[in-house]
């Protein structure tokens, strides 16, 4: 059991207040200067990945002290309960285990005296039939057609995850199987998606650990419907319509064969569980070869992360400097920048993972948090993002770290844009570090000959750069599902470290919860307007607004 009390409150925490005060006025420029060998001793390699922690406000000793922190709060025990199964999520009693769907090593893991690996092999197996079945086109729809459109309806960790896996990996689908999204409530989804599609040649994935989650089981409703319109035979819902779930008495009632039910687990959080069945959709679209390439490189970032000394552990140090900029500097953001269009859905998914994981205020043991806690997590594709938001990043007068993403070599090498892309990501974490001083601005405006000193004078402020913008560079030889599944598992490790060092617990999401009960409550009224709700004024005059003008009644 972990000890229970603020990091505030520990020895390494004073030293960094300390060692805060003494570096934060100096300048990223000037410890460049200072140290030639800044860049070695600040970069750590994983395989064919590359970490540059160099253009972060850190020095060695700010890495040493975090170190410290995480060591005093215990995170070395931390990690081996996780791996080891224990109920680390406790307000739900539950072990996480979401490192088990990628562990392939020939080790026992006991859950509730059952041996966890050998049921995720069971699965893992069964996926791996239907997916040779869809793709050599032996799974058949109800007219004898092949199957080459597969639905994933699904919401948060059943829909974020897998979506932007099969986007991150578009390059390597397989043919002649097309794979969509459908998530959202608002009708306007599902009527997108279903308009392309055939239903004779449609197949559904329903992803519900409890087939009862209400936007999901709508869609899927709706889905139905418009199947049955054409197939006019509930019999052939069967070979059309497969489930991700436990409730197997919900799934049969939908229609649904019990031996397309996949199953997993209460020790798999949404968030974490594009590892399990949850990652159908990924396997349907890449072949099931490719998604067991992802999980392998997640095992490869899981046996680092357990194995490596702290100050050489890459989601470790990760953890630490999002602690170091959130409750030091009193950064509120944290911008997340792939340089691949492949993975424009990243920033998304890690607003989730890292969000709903450790948007806490109340510590372990109950008590209010009084330091902050998670960053909002944003961010999008460079160069696209380089023309919306990175004036704030520059100049803005909010502190805001980043991390910059990208592949060495592109899936798509067409003329010099992969150069022209690379170049833009060098410089723009070059001139967020180094910025441009008055004199510079000053130099360069005197250079052009055509300004006149009043003219420079007033322009020079609106010129300067402040720079000491900190950033990380993450780099990989190419992005493939390897790469890809050790990128995730350092996000997902990240979270983890967050968490213990801050003394909340990362895997529940208990904040979800009250917005859900009050809709099924107004959901109600807005049924039958006899029903009466005890709102606040707003909510009655919105809900009031909404009677007076909707067109179908």
């Amino acid at each position: 059991m972990l000890k229970n009390y603020p990091p505030t409150q520990t020895i390494a925490w004073k030293k960094l207040e300390d060692h805060f005060n003494a570096l934060q006025p100096k300048h990223l420029r000037e410890l460049f200067s200072q140290d030639p060998e800044r860049f070695r001793k600040l970069s750590l390699q994983f395989e064919e990945m590359m970490f540059d922690l160099s253009k972060n406000r850190v020095t060695e000793e700010t890495l040493d002290l975090l170190v410290e922190l995480a060591q005093e709060m215990e995170l070395p025990t931390a990690i081996e309960s996780m791996f080891g199964g224990q109920s680390i999520n406790a307000t739900e009693n539950r072990a996480v285990l979401h490192t088990a769907l990628r562990n392939f090593s020939d080790s026992n893991l006991q859950i509730d005296g059952e041996d966890a690996l050998t049921e995720v092999r069971d699965v893992q197996q069964q996926m791996k039939t239907f997916c040779n079945k869809l793709h050599s086109g032996e799974w058949k729809g109800y007219s004898g057609k092949r199957i080459n459109s597969v639905v994933n309806i699904g919401i948060g960790g059943s829909h974020l995850g897998p979506q932007m896996v099969v986007e991150a990996l578009k390059s390597y689908q397989k043919e002649r199987i097309e794979v969509y999204f459908i998530s959202n409530v608002d009708g306007t989804d599902a009527a997108e998606v279903l308009k392309k599609l055939d239903p004779e040649t449609t197949l559904f994935i329903i992803a519900s650990k409890t087939f009862t989650t209400k936007e999901t089981i709508a869609n899927a409703e709706t889905a139905r419907d418009w199947f049955l319109k054409a197939a006019n035979d509930r019999e052939h819902i069967k070979k059309h319509f497969v489930a991700l779930s436990t409730n197997t008495n919900a799934v049969e009632a939908f229609g649904i064969a019990p031996e397309n039910t996949f199953r997993f687990w209460d020790w798999v959080g949404g968030r974490f569980s594009l590892w399990s069945a949850i990652g159908l959709s990924i396997a349907c679209a890449l072949g099931y070869d490719k998604f067991e390439e992802m999980l392998r490189g997640a095992e490869a970032m899981d046996k680092h992360f357990r194995k490596t000394e702290l100050r050489q552990n890459i989601p470790v140090l990760m953890g630490l400097l999002s602690i170091w900029y959130t409750n030091f500097f009193g950064c509120q953001t944290h911008a997340i920048l792939p340089y691949d269009q492949y993975l424009r859905l990243l920033p998304e998914f890690l607003q989730q993972l890292l969000m709903e994981s450790n948007g806490k205020s109340a510590s372990r043991d109950g008590s209010d948090v009084n330091y902050q806690t998670q960053p909002v997590i944003w961010g999008a594709a460079g160069t696209n993002s380089q023309h919306s938001f990175f004036q704030l990043i520059h100049q803005g007068t909010f502190l805001i770290p980043c991390d910059f993403i990208a592949p060495v070599n592109s899936n798509n090498p067409i003329g010099q844009h992969h150069t022209m892309l690379l170049s833009n990501f060098f410089a723009q974490t070059e001139a967020l570090m180094k910025g441009k001083t008055a004199e510079e601005v000053r130099a360069e405006l005197e250079a052009k000959g055509n300004i006149n000193q009043e003219e420079i004078e007033e322009l020079v402020p609106h010129k300067v750069f402040e720079g000491n913008r900190p950033s990380t560079s993450i780099m990989f030889h190419q992005l493939n599902p390897y790469t890809l599944g050790a990128l995730l598992a350092m996000y997902e490790h990240k979270t983890f470290v967050q968490g213990i060092v801050w003394n909340i617990y990362s895997f529940d999401q208990w904040g979800v919860e009250l917005g859900k009960q009050l809709a099924g409550k107004i959901e109600e009224e807005l049924m039958d307007t006899s029903v009466k709700g005890n709102h606040d004024s707003s909510t009655n005059g919105l809900i009031t607004y909404y009677r007076q003008h909707q067109k179908n009644k």
